[in-house]
């Protein structure tokens, strides 16, 4: 007792000893603060620690009463929560189990595990993505492709593409018309005339004539001043010295070109004012007062009497005969007449300065700048003196000299959209030479930006005046946008297209590099003021108008494609006259005629090809792909192509030659084709691939077996038969035929089941003829070679490796048939329903052969084509397997049940391969004498 007081003294001593050494280690830490608790505190402690006791409890008692109410209910709530607790809501990849830190092979296996998850999760994140994307460029793809097969039905639809009258149609090539049949009206008829004229020159190798001069005497003979203006814009723009180059860009983007073309555009701007002016001195001349010697300097002094009948305010530098000196100055420069400028400077030099000097370097200037020195001395007394000057006449001359105040479009002078253009043009600069800022200087790129994106249509109201957006553009050497503008008009796209024909043959038309693209494009490269016109979209788009219709007018038009390539490199000329001969079906025409004796008529494309057969051969392979087999055939013979005039008549003659024969029928009409094409082929000594060709004979053959066939000629179509030599008309020429077979093409055998069923019906015919009144001597004989005969055709049905209709054995069998008696008795039965007799005879004699084994006749059974599944399970032969099942099952001894035969025969057939389809028996037997399985 004392002892254990001593321990239990020595045990209260160690652990206060502990205690107090814990309490001297904590208070050694400073970082951490120290918790002091009185007792009240450690009695709330206790009660917050007791309360979640008390409260675990009571969810404890909760489940309990929760598992006995489910489990009244049938529901096992103790596998439920384990499965609820599998369930994870975690959204990254987390170990199922925690790893220890020093679990080396775990942390590499979750590793492992995680990276191969990240990869399959970022594999399939970047696979939605890519779906996505592709799913929204297919989109888009299709979506533009829908846009633009609307826009060509739009743009390609007039008021006549609905006459569908069968009148005669119109030619260039002929002076004969017939109104209300063709869809062009009467310009582009007198265009079309015109291309017809363009193209015979060509063709025919004389010199190539100015396209332009044809298609503005169109223009001329429409009595319209605005289109006469626009073909005479035309021809003023394009009289430009053009480089060879093979690169139109290049040669549109040269310095050089740019400024013939603001030469030209100038040129125009002057000479269509001075005719203005002209015009409107003539028609006032009481006013204008005109008179003196005739030159420009009279004319502007009479066109100001009318123009500025009164003073001005704020004229600067005096007048001359009562007009101001700086506005008779700017009206000679507008006119174009630099020397009658000269003229009135001479007479007022004393009052304008240093203008004279000026004034005479500009004019000995050819490309009409002053130099560098002489325009900065211009432009820093504009900048002192002129800018707010009053006199706008004086301001404009002098910015036209030098080129200065860009940003003022001097309106008070400037007052039509001409007179802006030309004052404009007249400031365009080609060289940074000077001491001007860019801000002081304007290039021919930022004026046509600022035509064409900064005003654009609306501004000009393009809708309402159509003539003058195309002149702004046209003027300013944006060819390409002119035209696809002048396109969208319907009354004015055919001058528009043969505009754009115009440039194309001089070739300063940029064109656009793929087919596809829109109509007016801007290519990736390009400078930034450069369109692109899609000229064989423009060309397609007007011709389909009128294609139809007048489809050697639109052969015309395609001759212009002849070196255009698509994006598939096809020369785009064989490719729009293969469309257009399909869509018109004018085949003899366009391409041609085969006459009977084998020559060919030229059609209109041989003018335009020297190869025609080339193109024939692409029609022709058109006409294939889409199905319009017969408009092939008469290509291909075109084409000198027998192989696939063949082919195709082989495609077509396959199905149609077991029916009968009707007047308009496609038989009729395929058969009528075919015996042409044969007689012709022979006369000629023409053949084809030795396979097609023996293939068309031999239909043609059984075309004409048909026609006997089903006339009730069963004689002929006898003999027609044997003298084919394609079926076995005997038992010693079944394995012939069969291996003969194989070389059949497939229009041959897809005909084979209706042979069959033909030959084995005239047979039939025939014996049952024979089986008329007895005593008939060789009778006997005979009705033997027709079941022979028959029984050939059932083997050979049986033995060739080809699949025929479902029904075709069945019908080969006579006794089933519901025309045909059966017979029963010891006479000689139709078919082979006296088999089983004649082989009882011939196996019961001691000299009988040998019967083939058990194993051997499932083979045969199996590989057999005509194998099908009986009631009982197993597998037969409509042609051959219940003389099988006899010969096996009786005649050897073998007295199976039908169940346990076909058993036998379902074990052999899934144990091994058989070997290659050979006729051990042959024969038909009437299932009802077949008592010996019963």
């Amino acid at each position: 007792m004392v002892t254990n007081r001593g321990m239990d003294a020595e045990g209260f001593g160690e652990l206060l000893q502990q205690a107090e050494q814990l309490a001297a280690e904590t208070e050694a830490v400073s970082e951490l603060p120290h918790v002091e608790r009185n007792l009240q505190e450690i009695q709330q402690a206790g009660e917050r620690l007791r309360s979640r006791t008390l409260t675990r409890t009571s969810q404890d008692a909760a489940d309990v009463k929760a598992s006995i109410l489910l489990g009244s209910r049938g529901l096992d709530i103790f596998h439920i929560s384990q499965r609820l607790e599998t369930l994870s809501a975690a959204t990254t990849f987390e170990p199922l189990e925690p790893v220890k830190d020093t679990d080396i092979q775990g942390f590499l296996k979750n590793e492992r595990d995680n990276a191969l998850l990240s990869a399959i999760e970022e594999s399939r994140r970047r696979t939605f993505l890519l779906a996505e994307e592709y799913h929204r460029e297919s989109m888009l793809v299709q979506w533009e492709q829908v846009k633009q097969r609307v826009l060509h039905t739009l743009l390609g639809a007039g008021e006549d593409a609905l006459d569908f009258s069968q009148d005669v149609e119109p030619s260039f090539v002929s002076e004969v018309t017939a109104p209300g049949r063709s869809a062009l009206d009467s310009v582009e008829v007198a265009y079309g005339r015109q291309i017809y004229i363009f193209n015979e020159k060509i063709v025919n190798g004389h010199i190539q004539p100015n396209l332009g001069d044809l298609c503005a005497s169109v223009a001329e003979s429409l009595d319209d001043k605005n289109v006469s203006d626009m073909w005479l814009m035309v021809k003023q723009m394009t009289d430009v010295l053009l480089v060879p180059a093979k690169d139109t860009l290049k040669s549109r983007t040269s310095v050089e070109m740019q400024m013939a073309f603001v030469r030209q555009a100038l040129s125009f701007l002057e000479n269509s004012y001075k005719n203005y002016t002209m015009v409107t001195v003539f028609g006032n001349l009481h006013q204008a007062q005109l008179g003196g010697v005739p030159g420009t300097y009279q004319l502007v002094r009479s066109f100001l009497n009318i123009k500025l009948p009164g003073p001005l305010p704020g004229m600067q530098d005096g007048e001359i005969e009562g007009h101001p000196v700086w506005a008779v100055i700017y009206y000679c420069l507008r006119c174009g007449d630099l020397n009658a400028a000269m003229q009135v400077v001479n007479r007022v030099q004393h009052q304008l300065g240093d203008f004279k000097t000026w004034f005479q370097e500009y004019m000995n200037s050819p490309d009409r700048r002053l130099s560098p020195t002489s325009e900065n001395k211009l432009r820093l007394h504009y900048r002192r003196v002129l800018r707010n000057s009053a006199d706008p006449y004086k301001r404009a001359v002098y910015c036209l000299i030098g080129k200065c105040d860009i940003s003022d479009n001097h309106g008070e002078v400037a007052d039509k959209t001409e007179d802006y253009l030309w004052l404009k043009m007249n400031q365009v600069c080609f060289d940074d030479e000077g001491s001007s800022s860019s801000q002081d200087r304007l290039t021919l790129p930022q004026l046509q930006k600022q035509l064409l994106e900064d005003y654009g249509e609306s501004h000009f109201s393009a809708s309402q005046q159509p003539f003058l957006y195309f002149q702004v553009l046209f003027l300013t050497a944006q060819f390409e946008a002119a035209l696809a503008f002048l396109f969208r008009v319907e009354r004015l796209r055919s001058h528009a297209v043969h505009m754009a024909l115009v440039l194309y043959e001089l070739r300063l038309l940029l064109k656009s590099s793929g087919q596809s693209a829109q109509l007016l494009s801007q290519e990736p490269g390009d400078p930034p003021m450069v369109r692109r016109l899609n000229f064989i979209r423009l060309l397609m788009l007007y011709t389909r108008k009128f294609e139809s219709t007048d489809p050697r007018e639109a052969l015309q038009y395609f001759y212009f494609l002849r070196n255009e390539k698509d994006s598939q490199g096809e020369n785009m000329f064989m490719r729009c006259v293969s469309e257009l001969v399909i869509e018109s079906r004018e085949f003899d025409m366009l391409l041609g005629r085969l006459e009977k004796d084998g020559s060919r008529k030229p059609g209109v494309i041989d003018k335009f090809a020297g190869d025609t057969r080339a193109i024939i051969s692409k029609v022709a392979l058109e006409a294939e792909n889409k199905g319009l087999f017969e408009e092939a055939v008469r290509l291909y013979e075109l084409a000198k192509n027998p192989d696939k005039v063949l082919e195709l008549m082989n495609r077509l003659l396959s199905p149609v030659i077991a029916q009968v024969s009707a007047p308009q029928s496609n038989k009729e009409r395929l058969k009528n084709t075919a015996v042409a094409i044969a007689e012709r082929y022979r006369s000629q000594g023409v053949a084809g691939d030795k396979s097609v060709d023996s293939t068309f004979y031999l239909l043609l053959d059984l075309m004409t077996f048909f026609d006997e066939y089903h006339a009730g000629h069963v004689d002929r179509a006898y003999d027609v038969m044997e003298r084919l030599k394609l079926l076995p008309l005997s038992q010693d020429s079944v394995e012939e035929r069969v291996a003969a077979f194989r070389n059949f093409s497939d229009e041959v055998r897809h005909n084979l089941s209706e042979v069959l069923l033909a030959t084995m019906n005239i047979l039939f015919t025939q014996y049952k003829r024979l089986k008329g009144p007895a005593g008939t001597p060789g009778r006997p004989q005979r009705t033997i070679e027709d079941r022979d005969m028959a029984r050939a055709l059932i083997t050979f049905a049986g033995m060739i490796p080809y699949n025929m209709a479902g029904d075709t054995n069945a019908r080969l069998q006579p006794t089933n048939r519901a025309d045909t008696p059966v017979h029963r008795g010891p006479d000689l039965r139709w078919g082979l329903g006296g088999a089983e007799h004649e082989y009882m005879q011939r196996n019961s004699s001691p000299s009988a052969p040998v019967l083939p084994s058990f194993e051997s006749v499932a083979h045969t059974l199996m590989s057999c084509s005509l194998a099908r599944e009986n009631t009982d399970g197993g597998s037969f032969c409509l042609g051959c397997s219940t003389l099988l099942y006899r010969d096996v099952g009786f005649i050897r001894g073998r007295r199976r049940s039908r169940a346990k035969y076909c058993g036998d025969v379902r074990h052999m057939l899934s144990r091994s391969n058989p070997p290659r389809p050979f006729g051990l028996f042959t024969g038909v037997v009437n299932q009802a004498d077949d008592k010996h399985l019963r």
